[in-house]
């Protein structure tokens, strides 16, 4: 069973860019966003909590930040550190709690298939290609927020705002409840499953 460890001090380089934690095939779908806002779709192929390696058509120049929402993983950010033929591989800028999220789920993904391990939500979730939109409350204030992920039964959401655990919202069209809180917004559960056609607006 895989799990993440950090590199030794005395089998880490000096040089700044050297990786401190093993990369783990995950081989999952996204979308980023280049500095100046244009949005590709993309793939990581592999990633550690330090760093991932991105498959893209977008060409950014090293030293640029890039923002993007992977599968199962919702947002993530670093700098670009090195271009290759196929795409490029990123630094993830991220705080001590971020990096121990992002181990666990990690963990979980490369241990799933090995484990023969179900699926740890109801229906699977998805990158929408039309991420920005708002989330209403019941009193009428509406916050502008980006769908990290969403599924028949929920979605997760970027938002500056916390909105507290059973509030009624809304999502586009969908109503639902606040469920989670977590580093980036907050996750919705729908009043009802949702069809894929109420879906579509969104991917």
């Amino acid at each position: 069973m895989y799990s993440f460890q950090q590199a030794s001090p005395a089998a880490r380089k000096p040089q700044p860019e050297q990786r401190s934690f093993q990369r783990v095939s995950v081989n999952l779908g996204g979308r980023l966003m280049l500095p100046n806002h244009d949005e590709y779709d993309c793939s990581v192929l592999d990633m550690s909590p330090g760093d991932a390696n991105f498959v893209c058509v977008a060409r950014p120049r090293v030293g640029e930040r890039i923002i993007a929402y992977v599968d199962h993983l919702g947002r993530i950010e670093g700098t670009v550190a090195v271009l290759n033929d196929n795409g490029f591989a990123i630094f993830l800028n991220a705080t001590d709690r971020k990096r121990e999220k992002l181990a666990a789920q990690l963990t979980w993904i490369a241990n799933k298939h090995e484990l023969g391990l179900p699926e740890d939500r109801r229906h699977d979730r998805l990158s929408p290609r039309q991420a920005p939109t708002d989330l209403t409350l019941d009193d009428g204030r509406r916050y502008p927020c980006r769908i990290i992920d969403l599924s028949l039964s929920g979605a997760a959401i970027d938002i500056d705002v916390r909105p507290a655990l059973g509030t009624s919202v809304q999502l586009g069209n969908m109503k639902g409840r606040v469920v989670r809180h977590f580093q980036e917004g907050v996750a919705i559960e729908f009043s009802s499953v949702q069809s894929r056609e109420a879906l579509t607006a969104f991917l």
